[in-house]
């Protein structure tokens, strides 16, 4: 009699859980989530998402650029989205120790600020998802075939913060006409420095300038080599570069007392030691590049499908401090950076 309750009441305990789970109330057990590859542009495991962000150093236009990422991918994904930032302080090594535990931590996505971070993440992992910023050509920097900012394919993709070159050397000839020697300060450790001196030479060449391309190694060299082109310039022209940003103050110190203006590829150098700049929102440009992880990290679209982004909007801006103490007018069109 015993042996037949038991055997009844298990019975009941077996057809009530098995109607509990098929009914979909709430006792139901969720299905787990399928997990899948967003580099491949499938539905993400969980709704955390860990995201690794590597900047190079701290700067203006790099502080910006992350805070605008940060900005947009929280609009877009709230509390669901987790930073891990580290700052390299300046030092490509850094650069590397810092994906490298970003990958053997498993992140969701990386975003690489600044060239020397790109080609650190890129050399880490095949398979997570990588965005550039703060990057000028994705070409040079990952020593590809073509030097077009393009979908890339793979696992990286990003945005650029090159603002035209045409543009920038028609600035340098509306303000200093009667210039004859330009001066291009650069450090040669960077590929995508040289990419912008060369693009700019091309066309002040064409516009009659006699152009003379001044490289410094390192922070080691800089104040030699900027000595002599402010010795052997009327105009100084310096792209957008990271070693030339982090030692602005250092070449403001030779070139406004040489009385030799400089037209500056960014923002954060002109606010240093240029004149004047053609430059982007590198606080836009970060957005832009957290629309793309948002769109990567939810699936709605792959890494290997994301175009490489611009900032599209361009403003002429000036240095009033230098502009000043240089006797420089600019036209009424410029904007002056806040000092």
């Amino acid at each position: 009699m015993k042996l037949k309750k038991l055997v009844t009441l298990g019975f009941s305990m077996a057809l009530t859980l098995s109607l509990a789970a098929c009914g979909g109330g709430s006792a139901a057990t969720p299905a787990p989530v399928e997990s899948t590859d967003p580099a491949q542009g499938g539905a993400p495991a969980t709704e955390k998402y860990v995201v690794g962000i590597c900047q190079l150093a701290p700067h203006p236009a790099l502080d910006a650029a992350t805070q605008g990422f940060k900005d947009a991918l929280t609009e877009a994904l709230g509390d669901k989205v987790e930073f891990k930032e580290q700052n390299a302080g300046g030092e490509v090594p850094n650069c590397i120790t810092i994906v490298d535990g970003f990958v053997a931590e498993k992140v969701d996505l990386i975003l690489a600020n600044a060239t020397p971070a790109l080609t650190a993440a890129a050399s880490a992992t095949a398979d997570i998802p990588i965005l550039g910023t703060a990057v000028t050509n994705y070409g040079v920097a990952l020593d590809l075939d073509t030097t077009e900012d393009k979908v890339l394919g793979g696992n990286i993709s990003g945005t650029s913060d090159l603002a035209p070159l045409d543009q920038q050397a028609q600035m340098l000839h509306d303000l200093f006409p009667e210039a004859k020697k330009v001066g291009l300060l650069y450090c040669s450790g960077e590929a995508n420095s040289l990419f912008q001196v060369e693009g700019v030479q091309g066309y002040l060449d064409g516009m009659g300038y006699t152009c003379t391309q001044y490289a410094f190694t390192d922070v080691n060299d800089l104040s030699s080599v900027a000595q002599n082109a402010a010795d052997n310039s009327d105009v100084i022209y310096i792209p957008t570069d990271n070693t030339a940003a982090n030692n602005a103050e250092t070449i403001a110190n030779i070139v406004l007392p040489a009385k030799v203006p400089v037209i500056a590829g960014e923002e954060g150098i002109c606010g240093g030691c240029g004149v004047a700049t053609l430059s982007i929102s590198y606080y836009e440009l970060g957005q832009i590049t957290g629309q793309q992880a948002a769109d990567i990290l939810t699936g709605a679209k792959s890494v290997s499908e994301t175009p490489i982004g611009f900032d599209t909007t361009l403003d002429k801006k000036y240095n009033v401090s230098n502009c000043q103490a240089l006797g420089i007018t600019v036209p009424e069109d410029y904007i002056a950076i806040e000092e």
